[in-house]
């Protein structure tokens, strides 16, 4: 079967089966980004059907309005997928969601035994609807909208915060902290920032003691385990680039300092954007804070989502994604009833990543009988076996150079 043939059966039952281990699993536990809420998309199509909607800005009547419509913004209801292409070229989207930027990851050699992971991410250019190179930003989080995104320059920890207007391509505005920043990210809403500080730069590497990857050579680079140099976190609007900053301190088994962290260890917002939260690499796993960095009780209506999960809650907030339900030959995941944890649901995929709608979300998966890593985005949806392809395979074994990570957002 040719792949047309397969993106025509998928469309037609709607999304959504396959299926061996949760891939990146390592990385998502114990070198975690934290990349994260954006509940929304990508898509799916055959290439040659669908591309269509990713095309050059036209005029778009809107109460006597000369505004372009934007890629972004065309057929909405549609599904855009490219499962020919890894890593992806042309906009994968889904109804009002879609894939706003993804990045590329590789270690820059420091010294003879430290280094630092840098990132090079890829922007969806809103008018042509192509995916465009930039090496300007070491962190980049986009808003709902896909107008604007927060970043920060290469040198972390960085004192201040940039609003990028992705129009434009210029930073319209930076936002000055006291503090040393490292990570940042949106509310749902778009209207906060959660940044996290750090005393030092969190994506350091070191060599690591053995040949990890099974190459034959000793040339892998690992995180520093049991060193957390996180301090705490602002709270930021976005409009006026007011807040304060929080500390907050490490939860550390007292035989190893910092052990409960992961050297990156990014705070993000609950689903209300009341609080925010980290993940722990031990018991309990996760902990809240308010914004004056207070630890909380866990919300009722998270309190059995994973923090590595990225898809979370539904948009309806009536279901939870959960962790990966597959076994030694198949993949799976879980929908689960967030106030009680209850499985309500077994789906494909081996990690569920943004949702599309109260029923459809984005994952990664494999083809039957293949390896692990060796994995694509596909649309899934409750209740249906079958998935939908939306983008070509990614290469390479778990933290392998140039295997490349999805930003989701609204547009």
């Amino acid at each position: 079967m040719n792949m047309d043939q397969l993106v025509r059966d998928a469309l037609h039952e709607q999304a959504a089966d396959t299926m061996t281990t949760p891939p990146d699993f390592a990385g998502r536990v114990l070198a975690v980004r934290r990349r994260r809420r954006t509940r929304t998309i990508a898509g799916a199509a055959a290439a040659t059907a669908l591309a269509v909607a990713v095309g050059v800005a036209v005029p778009m009547l809107d109460g006597g309005k000369d505004e372009p419509r934007l890629a972004s913004q065309m057929n909405q209801s549609d599904i855009i997928a490219h499962p020919d292409q890894t890593p992806p070229r042309d906009l994968i989207a889904a109804g009002n969601t879609a894939l706003a930027a993804y990045y590329t990851h590789s270690t820059v050699k420091e010294t003879a035994d430290r280094g630092v992971t840098r990132r090079t991410y890829h922007l969806l250019d809103q008018e042509t609807g192509k995916y465009v190179k930039t090496t300007k930003w070491s962190i980049l989080d986009v808003a709902p909208g896909m107008r604007t995104a927060a970043v920060l320059e290469q040198k972390l920890p960085t004192r201040r915060i940039g609003l990028l207007n992705l129009l434009t391509g210029e930073v319209e505005r930076w936002i000055p902290v006291d503090r040393g920043v490292a990570g940042v990210e949106f509310s749902p809403d778009g209207s906060k920032l959660v940044a996290t500080t750090y005393s030092e730069n969190p994506d350091q590497q070191k060599l690591a003691p053995n040949d990890s990857d099974g190459d034959g050579k000793k040339n892998d680079w690992m995180p520093p385990w049991g060193e957390s140099y996180r301090t705490g976190f602002y709270v930021l609007d976005v409009d006026s680039g007011k807040g304060s900053w929080s500390k907050v301190t490490v939860h550390d088994d007292e035989d190893m300092p910092g052990s409960s962290l992961n050297a990156r260890q990014d705070f993000a917002f609950s689903d209300d954007a009341e609080l925010v939260y980290s993940g722990l690499t031990m018991e309990p796993n996760v902990q809240y804070y308010d914004f004056e960095g207070k630890e909380v009780a866990t919300p009722a209506n998270e309190k059995y989502l994973h923090w590595y999960v990225d898809a979370r809650l539904s948009p309806d907030g009536k279901l939870a994604a959960g962790d990966f339900a597959g076994g030694a030959k198949t993949t799976a995941s879980e929908i689960n009833d967030p106030y009680t944890g209850k499985r309500l649901h077994k789906i494909p995929g081996q990690q569920l990543l943004a949702w599309v709608d109260n029923k459809r979300l984005i994952a990664f998966d494999i083809a039957p009988g293949t390896n692990e890593f060796h994995n694509r985005l596909v649309l899934v949806t409750i209740g249906s076996d079958k998935t939908v392809p939306l983008s070509g395979f990614r290469k390479g074994n778990d933290g392998a150079a140039g295997r490349w990570t999805p930003i989701f957002a609204e547009r």
